[in-house]
């Protein structure tokens, strides 16, 4: 009887190790599900929207202009961001408003910073 319930117990770890390996690497590598907080996506994401993130294409093909990124906060490490990529590396970019008279550009420069 105590066998029995040995054999079961180790039997039903060890699933519960296996289903914790495979659901771990799919998260890591295949995609997660992200929350993004925030206005700065509507109206294409709404604040509190729940999206899937795959990870696949990153090691397959180049980000390019109008891909939507999710990276991890500078400012809070346990929170995600959700941005469109509107400019690349060597890009010039117009960082004022379409209303303003006197315009300012910033280059794109390695790493993906405005300067």
């Amino acid at each position: 009887m105590l066998r029995n319930a040995l054999g079961k117990t180790f039997r039903f770890v060890g699933y519960t190790v296996q289903y914790g390996c495979i659901a771990h690497c799919a998260f890591e590598y295949l995609g997660g599900i992200v929350v993004c907080s925030g206005p700065s996506m509507e109206p294409t994401i709404q604040n509190s929207d729940i999206v899937f993130s795959e990870n696949l294409s990153r090691h397959f093909y180049c980000i390019r202009k109008g891909d939507i990124v999710i990276v991890k906060s500078p400012n809070d490490p346990k929170s995600n961001i959700c941005k469109r990529v509107i400019g690349l590396e060597g890009d010039k970019v117009c960082t004022s408003n379409p209303s303003d008279f006197l315009k300012s550009h910033s280059y794109v420069r390695r790493g993906g910073h405005l300067e």
